[in-house]
Order: C-alpha cells, then sequence, then structure tokens
C-alpha cells in the first residue's frame, strides 16, 4: 500500500457542496468599473445594494468608475511638505521678523537686559 492516505484527492471539510447543502444565494449584480490606466474589475454586489460611484481598482490602486469612455482620473499626488513649508505658506518674511523680534523682546526682558 502506497501513500497512507485514505481519502485522495479530497481535503477536510469537503463534501457536496450545492444550493441544497448551503441554502440559496443571495441575488447577485455583476458591475464593472474602469480606470484611467484601462484595467477593468467587476466585483459583485446585492441585488438590493447600493452601487458606489467609484471603486478602487485592485490592479493599480487608482479609482475607477461605470464609464470606460471617461475614467475617473488619476489622483494627483502632492510632494511631502515640512513644518516649515506650511509656515512659509502662512507667513511672509515681514511677520517673521515681527514675531522673532517680539520673542527676543520677551527673553530679554526676562534675563533683565534692555
Amino acid at each position: 500500500m502506497a501513500g497512507g492516505n485514505a481519502i485522495r484527492g479530497s481535503r477536510v471539510g469537503a463534501g457536496p457542496m450545492g444550493e441544497n447543502e448551503r441554502g440559496e444565494s443571495a441575488a447577485r449584480q455583476f458591475i464593472s468599473f474602469f480606470c484611467a490606466n484601462g484595467h477593468e474589475t467587476t466585483p459583485a454586489f446585492a441585488a438590493e445594494a447600493d452601487i458606489p460611484d467609484t471603486w478602487d481598482c485592485p490592479r493599480c490602486g487608482y479609482p475607477a468608475g461605470q464609464e470606460s469612455a471617461t475614467p475617473p482620473s488619476a489622483p494627483r499626488n502632492e510632494p511631502y511638505k515640512t513644518h516649515l513649508a506650511y509656515v512659509k505658506e502662512r507667513r511672509t518674511d515681514a511677520d517673521g521678523d515681527a514675531i522673532l523680534e517680539e520673542a527676543l523682546t520677551r527673553l530679554r526682558a526676562r534675563r533683565g537686559e534692555n
């Protein structure tokens, strides 16, 4: 006797898998979504479910819409900004000089300097 497996070609928990054993499947609808790279994905939704306007493409991650002719545009990634870059957007050089002078005045007053 070669091998010790008495049940060949099956796996644990395998059995007849028909609707009689599992019950009836819920009604489904398949909706196609298209991304800017031309990928198509077709997820299944319940028949009574609300269909989203966009769906993330599983291949590239871009947003996908239901119209193949006009898919949503790819998201624009803005470069990382430092804290200093955000401060420079909000303040002018004159504002920075005024804030620095105010802070130096308070520091000198604490130290007892003129």
